[in-house]
């Protein structure tokens, strides 16, 4: 097992050389990763009353099957000593990025809106070896917050001189029917802009399932997210060896 910290400071984290970055050192510390998930179980739903005209949100429980995948890949890294943190955002407001490009002016690792949890979000990849972003399947794509995130970090990224260049990244997803292509394609697209390097399964990183739970009786699905958390490790150590 290789040591390696979680989450340290970006400028500990790597070695700018030429232009570019290089993994630091690797003695004393332990590989992370941070996995963040979008709404899923989370999701909003409505009641609605016509006869006394109102109506009411409520915020369903975390744990859906998005969860339930992540926690499977997440599981078989930790096995492999890699420490690991998920992220729900249940609820959470991530505003879409307003392409004011004052972080490419100030230059200080940050988005310029700071009324939501993006700023947070951004850190916490910065800070990770690894990056794991798992989505449910909305309308054949993401859910508007992880695309809102994705946006916003890829910028902020790119005005810093590439803070996710050469980490590792993953998606996740997962669908009831049809339509998980596209939304893997999508959170793909954001690791590939930003210079990350992705591991492959033994299929695309998909489960099937409609009630919380229903993915794990998807078997291929699991073993796939088995597959790509045993992948993730073996090429996270390679690269910090």
């Amino acid at each position: 097992m290789i040591p390696i910290k979680l989450f340290q400071l970006a400028k500990a984290c790597v070695n700018r050389l030429n232009g570019g970055y290089a993994p630091a050192k690797t003695h004393n510390r332990r590989l992370g990763i941070t996995a963040i998930l979008m709404a899923g179980k989370g999701r909003r739903t409505h009641e609605r009353n016509t006869d006394q005209g109102y109506c009411h949100q409520r915020q369903r429980p975390q744990g859906g099957n998005t969860a339930i995948l992540l926690r499977c890949v997440l599981k078989e890294l930790e096995d492999e000593g890699i420490q690991t943190e998920l992220i729900e955002l249940s609820g959470a407001t991530i505003h879409g990025c307003l392409a004011c490009r004052e972080c490419s002016k100030k230059k200080d690792g940050r988005c310029a809106q700071k009324n939501d949890m993006g700023n947070a979000l951004i850190e916490k990849m910065a800070e990770a070896d690894g990056i794991l972003l798992g989505s449910p399947t909305y309308v054949a794509d993401i859910s508007p917050e992880i695309k809102a995130l994705m946006d916003r970090a890829c910028l902020v990224s790119r005005a810093n001189g590439g803070l996710f260049r050469r980490k590792v990244g993953a998606a996740v997803v997962a669908v009831r029917r049809a339509g998980a292509i596209h939304a893997f394609d999508a959170l793909n697209h954001f690791f590939l802009i930003s210079e990350m390097i992705i591991p492959g399964s033994s299929y695309w990183n998909i489960g099937i399932g409609l009630q919380p739970g229903d993915v794990e009786r998807d078997e291929e699905g699991m073993q796939t997210m088995k597959t790509l958390g045993r992948n993730m490790a073996w090429l996270l150590k390679k690269i910090h060896s």
